[in-house]
């Protein structure tokens, strides 16, 4: 099986890298995760995730580079979850891609909020 089931990562190490080709997802069993976005080497902390959330979904379905970098906060256990075993595990139990999709749904619908205020920001200051 190609899951890694309960890798430890310590305090600042990183998960996955911003630029890098992804195809897990992650789910964090015990500690924290800071979520961010690298440019001109400045980085823009977008989230801080704990126990029972997940990151790196993405990479199960499409073909393309991590968004973002996800490094530990504190030592931090995770499971690692490939597309090949995440497909079998839905194909036993469903209600996890439900979940997924509620998750990433909720996600969405926050990135559409945050994007309209700024939208709005810069439409006063312009």
């Amino acid at each position: 099986m190609s899951a890694a089931f309960g890798h430890v990562y310590v305090s600042g190490e990183a998960i996955i890298r911003q630029g890098e080709i992804g195809d897990c997802l992650y789910v964090i069993q015990e500690g924290r995760v800071e979520v961010f976005v690298e440019e001109n080497g400045h980085e823009t902390k977008v989230a801080e995730l704990g126990d029972k959330e997940f990151f790196g979904e993405m990479g199960l379905f499409e073909k393309d580079v991590r968004s973002c970098t996800v490094r530990a906060l504190g030592e931090t256990k995770l499971l690692t979850i490939d597309k090949q075993n995440f497909y079998t595990t839905i194909q036993k139990d469903p209600s996890l891609a439900i979940r997924l999709l509620e998750s990433m749904s909720h996600r969405l619908r926050q990135t559409t909020k945050e994007l309209a205020v700024l939208k709005k920001m810069a439409g006063e200051n312009s």
